[in-house]
């Protein structure tokens, strides 16, 4: 498969490799079921957490019609810590085998050389390839170790198979297999011990109409390759100020806000990111100079569906296995603390956000 080349690759997390390393989609058809999952888990929440930050540096105005538009790009990027690194301990789940011909050491084989008598039963000598082949037809619950996305570049994903016994039929019938353990061979860290998820977009919010505003995230389709396809991004957001119908005006600015967005990297993988809560905040000085520190608390989600093919090898040849994983991001809320500045027509923001895994934000918007 061709190497996964972004123009954006720096505000895509860095989703391809500018070196030789193993790309995104590389590394992804060498894995199946859980392992898959495991080791792609720290960047399905940094993407998620990336996603639904950034859309507020302050409530709009309790005002039923003004006019207030900004139009720039806004940075993200969420801290995977140590943890993320590696898989956890006791993950388990299912995962099939590349096989092959007897003596090429592949997985299945690796497996299969466990069972008693593997090289001394003349029954099991004379189906050896068959047993080969039934390992590596079939899913079996594993353990899982090793380094995931984020993690070292020498940690591999290594499959447990535990101590079992398999029933291969006739004339083979049950056998116990012994446990052991098998590498994954180059699936290793991708982005190496990286300390942060970043990613960017542009962003327009437009304003306001009986104490709402609008915000809009968009980057227009962009081809990748004829093997992944095209990358598109579109967001949506909305931020109501109810202070608009009280009576007595309220000291700070508040608002109630909804945010929802997709990000597809071609017929890699897609993020959705959905985003809802209050913000307020209070703007301290005249209009073409002034500080407005701003705060919230959001309910937030995340998935991000990879679909694509692993490829399974028997005796009889090598075989596209299709592969869909949905997974959801860690992070279900936030808490953030932020600063905006503004100098005459630009504005400058920047916030830290404290979640299950926490991020910070920064933007440079420029007013009309």
């Amino acid at each position: 498969m061709k190497k996964l080349l972004l123009p954006l690759v720096l505000c895509l997390a860095l989703i391809g490799s500018q070196t030789q390393a193993q790309t995104l989609d590389e590394t992804m058809t060498k894995l199946a079921g859980s392992a898959a999952s495991a080791y792609v888990n720290p960047i399905v929440t940094g993407f998620g957490a990336d996603l639904n930050g950034g859309w507020f540096h302050k409530a709009p105005k309790a005002e039923m019609y003004g006019f207030d538009l900004e139009f720039g790009v806004v940075a993200m990027g969420t801290f995977p810590g140590d943890a993320a690194k590696t898989i956890p301990a006791g993950t388990q789940g299912l995962f099939r085998f590349t096989g092959g011909p007897v003596g090429s050491n592949s997985q299945a084989e690796q497996i299969a050389e466990q069972i008693d008598g593997w090289n001394t039963n003349p029954v099991i000598i004379a189906n050896q390839q068959n047993i080969i082949d039934k390992i590596a037809g079939t899913d079996f619950t594993v353990g899982i170790t090793g380094g995931t996305i984020v993690g070292s570049k020498t940690d591999t994903i290594k499959i447990v198979f535990p101590d079992q016994t398999v029933d291969f039929g006739s004339p083979i019938g049950p056998r116990h297999v012994s446990g052991s353990s098998v590498a994954i061979p180059d699936v290793a860290g991708l982005l190496e011990n990286v300390s942060v998820i970043p990613l960017a977009a542009p962003q327009l919010s437009i304003g306001t109409i009986a104490g709402t505003q609008l915000t809009f995230r968009y980057l227009p389709s962009v081809q990748l390759n004829t093997d992944i396809g095209k990358f598109s991004y579109f967001g949506f957001g909305i931020q109501h100020n109810p202070g608009l119908w009280l009576a007595t005006p309220l000291p700070v600015d508040i608002a109630v806000s909804f945010f929802t967005q997709k990000l597809s990297v071609g017929t890699l993988f897609t993020t959705k990111a959905t985003a809802f809560g209050v913000n307020v905040s209070k703007r301290f000085g005249p209009g073409a100079l002034n500080i407005t520190p701003y705060a919230g608390f959001m309910l937030e989600s995340s998935t991000m569906t990879f679909d694509y093919t692993a490829q399974i090898t028997n005796s009889a040849g090598t075989t596209s296995l299709p592969i869909h994983l949905e997974l959801n991001g860690a992070n279900k809320s936030r808490v953030t603390l932020g600063l905006s500045i503004k100098l005459l027509f630009l504005n400058i923001n920047a916030d830290y956000n404290l979640a299950k895994n926490n991020s910070a934000t920064a933007g440079l918007m420029f007013i009309i």
